[in-house]
């Protein structure tokens, strides 16, 4: 059963002024120019980009919003271990700021969720602003046992479970992973880690 709650829907695909789609390799230099933009030249040293450094994306979990063929969104989901769980972690969320009141970034949210339920991921953890995280499900409550390696501000760090009890005995430190071998109804998790643009 999918705990996850939906958030106001994005415009659908007509008459939405994006087009939500799988990353495709042509997006990272407009990616990397985007996060530049969103999150300033010190990304590279914030507590989640430690978990993604020098490792890919989950294989069909990197998304891109677009817009009259311009890439204005960019999210990812990372395999990590949240305190012994095989977990997946989401960041950066970054939207173009002129895209941000379009519903890039829930409709970016909303397909990365329905696609890690999808390939069977139990739980999300994320770094994010927990009022704008909350219509997706997400609480603090869920990542209370958790902690990243580095600093982080505590309420914060948000659980979403894709499964109920998913995060019930996660404990510990979220440290880089990888691809779970089980699925929904075994021991694999998911978790997102990402910081609001």
């Amino acid at each position: 059963m999918t705990l996850l709650r939906k958030r106001s829907p994005a415009l659908t695909p007509k008459a939405a002024p994006f087009a939500i789609r799988s990353e495709k390799a042509s997006d990272v230099l407009a990616r990397e120019a985007l996060l530049d933009a969103c999150f300033g030249e010190t990304r590279h040293m914030r507590t989640c980009q430690r978990l993604r450094d020098g490792r890919a994306p989950a294989e069909g979990l990197a998304f891109s919003a677009l817009r009259q063929g311009r890439l204005v969104g960019t999210l990812r989901l990372w395999h990590v271990s949240a305190g012994g769980i095989p977990a997946l972690m989401l960041g950066p969320l970054a939207v173009d700021s002129a895209s941000r009141k379009l519903g890039a970034g829930t409709a970016l949210i909303t397909r990365a969720l329905a696609a890690a339920d999808a390939r069977g991921h139990r739980a999300v953890i994320l770094l994010g602003d927990e009022p704008y995280y909350a219509p997706f499900g997400f609480s603090a409550k869920l990542a209370a046992g958790l902690a990243l390696p580095g600093p982080f501000e505590r309420h914060r760090l948000l659980g979403l479970e894709l499964e109920a009890g998913a995060l019930s005995d996660a404990r510990g430190m979220i440290v880089p992973g990888r691809p779970a071998a089980t699925t929904k109804g075994g021991t694999a998790a998911g978790a997102l880690c990402a910081r609001a643009a």
